[in-house]
Formats: structure tokens, sequence, C-alpha cells
């Protein structure tokens, strides 16, 4: 067998002596518009099907996505479309647009994407997971491997046997291999399309591919020297298995110490100079044509490469973030795209033999998989629904199968019918799989509020748990400056986890560190060294009275959600903390914005196990050596929100240095039957009432309507420290009429949307309080 690799551009040079270029003197419309027009050229008719390719692309995922199908999807289907089956086949539109030429550019193109992408997978992976995997997450990945390929040779070798094994191919065992694979790339990329990266099910799927990822490496490169072997020479092979071991040792003792040399030589918190990345993109290319050299695959030796590149900040994350763009959004698609052209389903009547054996190998593959991790997953106590998603997520089929189709075909491992049998088989599992699991799996229920946990149903000195999230710097001040005006003490303690955020770029798994229970960690303190060391100090502080919890979340932020109420809910919180999403300078102005932390404070409300508070931090929050005490406001209409943020108010009034104000907004001119709320109200407040406590004031306002609300605020926000109010969402009283239209962030309420606008130019911090949404 020739080198691997010089198969298919030998056939590309012989198609397009024959079929190229175009009859340019015809006088059919198609052959004098090609001869007329810009498409004469490479570059032009380049963006022409580009732009073409990204159009059927998006119709198609405009139509499907409401089905839950994937994008991925769609990119098959506009090959199809544009393949031989359909478009493709017009061979006045092939000349004008996809003329073999165009297409060997195209299919380059998209090679060069799938290279860089496999650089990437293997930059996010962390080999590290392997050792620190459970029996649980090493069981299923074993069998899921394991089972399919042992069952899928069995059934091969009885096929063979049968009346269909008359005119089967040799190597019909790489196919078997092929299916009984376990990507960790394509379990991942489902899994975040999902949105359950890094909830429990997703955290044990990555686990579980990582180990037969590894797996299915050596599986592939096992079948492909066999099959040198075979059509070469056991002394070729050999060699090749020589060359790819050295190079698997250079990775390790070479590539690795020399990009550990470059984060030391990078300083902390500044990026990574440029010439490292450029070198680190050079060596992509090499590795490449390197491995192609010694009959390995021309993605072997990039996939090696990213596994010795640190993961994460500041290396990994460097490279990811100067790549995952254009990769993910334009070469990934092309290549999607053009492998589905290669696909001709008219030839699927030629050999129904061969076809009918493909099928059966296909089915026994995915159902023993599916099987094998349904029963691992129930023999590890899981419940029926998520082990048969977790089997799915394992069985899913994606781009790594497609690129892996296009390489033995390329190769001539496989012929045409093959190849179209196996595209046909992705397009399939990839479509119904999501759908299913979706269906089966929805990691939001666990968080359903049918025990009571906000700060109402607590008994008064009892301790709060409080859960508060950190973004930046300037949160920590925040949240020290809230619990400082708590006043917690060893007779109303407080236990607060402090969970740090940490957007996930170039990792392919979230990280969840507990800094307390871990007497050495497997990831470096970096991440959090600061958070850690401020809480720490501030617990020292408040010995007896403050007990402190660090944790770090590194997850994407659409799924931060995730890791806020799972750890809320193991906790036991009452309270969830989160910081707005503006932060303003000492003289009023807005100095950063950040619309994913707004995104994720809306999730939280709608998702949260406990009670949520928003703090809108103005700064003025911190008492100064001068000031004897903290001015706090909280503004009461009624109903539980209003109700939730009363208690907490009452809990702060107890401490020594806490002026406490309640102002209720009264309507005028109220008349009707009392309400079961209006007596809550009023049974809430009447300790408040009758306080002779000489920090606590209650107050009532009358007001007509929503201005004269905003009136009365307007005067307030200059002369407390902190205003404490009830979100009361969708809730319409004749004390906030007219607001409404004027709402900019609904997730603070009327009355907070009203107090950190940026009209009022106001010093006070606001904390919006939503009660724990309790589940009739």
């Amino acid at each position: 067998m020739a080198s691997m690799g010089e198969a298919p551009i030998a056939q590309n040079q012989k198609l397009i002596c024959t079929e190229f270029p175009p009859n340019i003197n015809s006088n059919g419309i198609w052959e004098s518009l090609r001869a007329t027009s810009v498409l004469k050229y490479t570059l032009p008719l380049l963006q022409l099907q580009t732009i073409l390719i990204f159009f059927i692309t998006q119709v198609c995922h405009f139509v499907l996505k409401h089905f839950g199908i994937p994008v991925i999807i769609s990119q098959l289907l506009a090959g199809v479309i544009l393949g031989p089956s359909l478009l493709g086949s017009n061979t006045k539109f092939k000349k004008l647009l996809f003329t073999i030429n165009s297409q060997d550019i195209l299919g380059t193109i998209g090679t060069l994407g799938y290279t860089f992408f496999i650089f990437l997978c293997g930059v996010k992976m962390d080999v590290g997971m392997i050792f620190k995997t459970g029996r649980k997450a090493c069981g299923i990945g074993i069998l899921s491997l394991a089972v399919p390929l042992v069952l899928g040779l069995s059934i091969e070798v009885a096929l063979e046997n049968s009346s269909l094994g008359k005119n089967l191919p040799d190597n019909l065992y790489i196919v078997t291999s092929i299916l009984s694979a376990t990507p960790f790339p394509v379990i991942s990329t489902l899994l975040a399309d999902l949105n359950i990266l890094n909830s429990e099910l997703g955290r044990l799927g990555l686990s579980a591919a990582m180990i037969g990822e590894m797996g299915t490496v050596g599986l592939f490169n096992l079948s492909i020297l066999i099959t040198v072997g075979k059509n070469s020479s056991l002394r070729v092979a050999f060699r090749s298995l020589g060359c790819t071991i050295g190079y698997i040792v250079a990775a390790v003792y070479v590539i690795r110490p020399a990009m550990l040399w470059v984060v030391k030589q990078t300083p902390k918190g500044r990026p990574v100079k440029d010439v490292y990345i450029i070198a680190i993109f050079v060596l992509v290319s090499l590795s490449g044509i390197l491995s192609d050299s010694f009959a390995q695959s021309v993605f072997f030796g990039p996939f090696i490469l990213g596994l010795a590149i640190p993961d994460g900040p500041p290396l990994g994350s460097a490279v990811v973030e100067k790549l995952d763009c254009i990769v993910s959004g334009f070469f990934i698609p092309l290549f999607v795209t053009t492998s589905a052209m290669r696909a001709e389903f008219g030839m699927l009547n030629s050999n129904k033999d061969l076809i009918t054996v493909e099928i059966i190998l296909i089915l026994v593959t995915l159902m023993s998989k599916i099987a094998a991790c349904l029963m691992a997953s129930l023999c590890s106590k899981m419940p029926l629904n998520d082990s048969l998603a977790l089997s799915l997520i394992m069985s899913c089929k994606g781009i790594v199968e497609l690129a892996t189709y296009n390489f033995l075909r390329d190769n001539q491992v496989v012929n045409g019918e093959t190849f179209t049998v196996l595209i046909t088989s992705v397009v399939v599992t990839a479509s119904i799989i999501p759908m299913v699991i979706k269906k089966l799996y929805d990691p939001s229920r666990k968080y359903a509020g049918y025990q009571k946990r906000n700060i109402t149903d607590l008994r008064p000195n009892s301790e709060l748990r409080m859960l508060m999230c950190i973004h930046n710097p300037d949160d920590v001040t925040a949240a020290t400056n809230l619990l400082d005006a708590y006043c917690p003490t060893l007779e109303r303690p407080i236990t607060v986890c402090i969970l740090h955020l940490i957007k996930l770029i170039g990792r392919a798994s979230p990280i969840f560190i507990s800094h307390n229970i871990q007497v050495k960690s497997f990831f470096p303190h970096s991440y959090s060294e600061n958070v850690i060391i401020s809480f720490n100090q501030y617990q020292q502080k408040k010995l007896g009275a403050v007990t402190i919890n660090n944790f770090t979340a590194v997850s994407p932020p659409k799924l931060m959600h995730e890791d806020i109420c799972t750890l809320a809910l193991d906790k036991l919180t009452s309270l969830i903390v989160l910081p707005f999403h503006r932060n303003w300078s000492a003289d009023g102005s807005i100095t950063s914005e950040d619309i994913t932390i707004r995104n994720l404070n809306c999730h939280i409300l709608e998702t949260s196990p406990c009670s949520v508070g928003i703090l809108v931090n103005r700064g003025h929050l911190r008492r100064t050596k001068t000031e004897q005490s903290r001015h706090v406001a909280m503004i009461f209409l009624g109903g539980n929100d209003d109700r939730e943020a009363l208690e907490f108010s009452k809990r702060m009034a107890k401490g020594s240095s806490i002026n406490l104000t309640v102002v209720r907004m009264v309507a005028k001119d109220h008349e009707g039957i009392i309400t079961w709320d209006e007596m809550l109200d009023s049974e809430a407040l009447k300790d408040v009432k009758f306080n002779k406590d000489s920090s606590v004031t209650y107050k009532e306002k009358l007001v007509e309507d929503g201005p004269q609300t905003a009136y009365a605020l307007r005067g307030m926000v200059c002369k407390y420290d902190l205003i404490i109010v009830g979100r009361r969402n969708g809730i319409d009283c004749p004390q906030t009429v007219g607001l409404c239209e004027w709402s900019e962030f609904p997730e603070l309420g009327v009355l907070g949307d009203l107090l950190a606008s940026s009209d009022l130019n106001g010093k006070a911090s606001i904390l919006v309080v939503q009660q724990q949404q309790q589940l009739t």
C-alpha cells in the first residue's frame, strides 16, 4: 500500500486532468456565466462557495434548532444538499460552483481546520484527570469501548462465515473498531451543546469519556499499524510503531518541559508573548507532517502536541483564545459540510450484502455500547433516567468520526458505499440522541424548592448559612462590607461559603475546588489565591462568629448557575448573594459592565434552591474610623420578598453598629377586604412597630402612585449606607403604578431598579432580596 495521504492527492490530480477545466466556449447559460464572471478566479469562487454553505447551514439550523437538533446536523445536511446526491448531480451546477479543483481547495481548508480543532481538543484535555477518575467513571469508560468492540468483532466473524460474507473487504475490522470508539471531543461538545457540561451527569460523562479517549487513540493507532503490516511489511509497521512511541516520548520529556518553561517566563497576570504562540502554531503544522511521514494520521501529531501544552491559563487559555473562534466558527463548519458532500447515496444499491453487514455492525455496536453503559450505571445505583441519558451520551457520534471516515476513504481503506453508510449513521445518531437526552435529563429539577430554605423560616437567633459569589476583586470588598454590616457574633454566628467563579478558557473539563478539604490541591491555588487569603484573614478577625468555606468553580459562564445552585443545595444555605453586573467609581460613574454576569444572575433567580440577594455595590457601605454606625433602610411594600428582606434587616438590626429604618409605603385611600398576604405583612411588621430599641425606627409614608414613591426614594439614596428591598417580580400595586415602564433591569424589581439607576446618583448600596420560590 502506498504511503498514507498520497492516494487522495494522486486521485484528485487524475480527476482534475479529466474533468477540469469546464467548457468555457459552451453556449449553455451555466458555462457562459462562469466564463464571463469572476467565478473563474479561485478566491471569488471560494468566497461564494463559503457564503452558499453557510447560508444553507443557517436556513437548516433555523428550522431544526426548534427540535433540539445540534448545528452539526445542519452542516451535514448542507453537504448532502450540495453533494452528488442532490445539487451536485447537476453537471452545470457542479462546473459553475463546485468544480473538482475547487472542492479540493475546500477539502484542504477543512482538513487544516480540523487539524487545529483536534490540536485544541488536546490543549483543553487534562490528562491528569485519568489518575483522579473514580471507579464508576473508569468502569463506564472501559466498558463503553470493550463491550461493543468484542461483540462487534464477534458478529463480524460470524457474518464473514455466513452467506453475506462472500464479497466483504478484509479490513472491515477497522470499521468495527471505529464504531466502538468513545471520542472525548464528541462527548464534551455534546455536553456543552446540552448545557450540562458541569452538571453531575456531565462531569461523570467527561471522566468516563477521558478513559474511553485513551483507549480509542490506542485502538485506532493499532488498527493503522495492522493495516500497514498487512499491506506493506512487518518491518514498516514496527518502524511506524517505533516512530510513534518516540514522538510521544519527545512530547512528554521535551515539548512539555519547554511549554512549562514558557509558563514560568510569563509574569503572573500578564499575557503570553505572541512569539511563543506563533511558534506553537508552526509546531502544529510540523507535527502533522511528521506524523504523516511515519504512516500515522495527520491529526495524530497535533493531538499529542496539544496534550503536551498545559491546559488553562496562561498558556492553554491564550492558545484557545487565539484559535477557538475561527476554528469553531469557520473551519469546522466547512470541514463537516465538505465531508458530507463526499457521500453518494445513489451508490447504496450496488452491493446490498456489504451494506447489510455494515448496518448490522452499526446497530450491534451502538446497542451494545448503550447496554454496557446502562448496566454499569445502574450497578452504581444511578437513577434509571440518568443511567439511560449517560449511556446515550457515551454512544453519540460526531466530528471525530467524520474525520476518521474521511481518513479511511482517502487512504482507500473503505469504499464510497461504506463511507456513505457511515456518514448516514453519524447523521441519525447525532440527530436523535440529543433530543432524547433532553427528555430524560433535566439538571434543574434537583433544585426544586420542596423544602423551606429561606431566612423567614429560620429561628430568630439560629445560624445563618450564606453563599456569596465572587467574580472580581471589587466583589471581595463588597462581600466583607455586607458581612460586617450583618454584625455576626458568637450568639448569632454565620457560615459563609465563598464561591470564586472563573470563566472556563483553555480547558474542556470544568473544575470545582474545595479549598477547605484539600490537604494537597490537584490544581494551583493561583486560581483564587487572593480571594482565599482575604476571606481567611476576615475569618481570623471574626473568630468564632464567622466560618468561611472557600470554593473555586472554573466553568463556562452560561453553566455557572449549576455550580452555584449545587453548592447552595449541598451546604443547605438560606441565602445566595450575587454581585450586580455593574460597578461604580467613587464619583458615581460606571466603571465596568458585564452582560454575562447579568445573564447568570437572571438564571439563578429562576432556578435557585433558596432565597437570593443581588448586591448593588456603591462602595459606601464600608464604615470609616470616624463613623460610629451604619445607617440601613428597608423599604416595605408587602409580599413574600419584602417579608424575606425584612427578616434579614431584623437580623442586621441586632448588631450594635446598625441603625435600621423600616419605611412602609402605604397606598392612599386603600379600601377593600384585608387579604391573607396583608395579614402576614402586619404580623411581620408588628415587632418593628412596637420595638423600644432606639436603633430601630419605623415609618409609614402615604403615596398615591409610582411617581410619589420615586420622589420619596430619591431623598433616601444619600441618607443611608445600605437600602434593602424585596424584588416583588410581577406584583403590581398602587405604590408602583407607572414605574414598570421605565424599568431597565427587571432582575432588581421595580424599586431596586429605581434605586440603582444612574439618574439618582446615590451612594447607598442596594440589596434586592427574592424569597425562595417554593413549589406547591
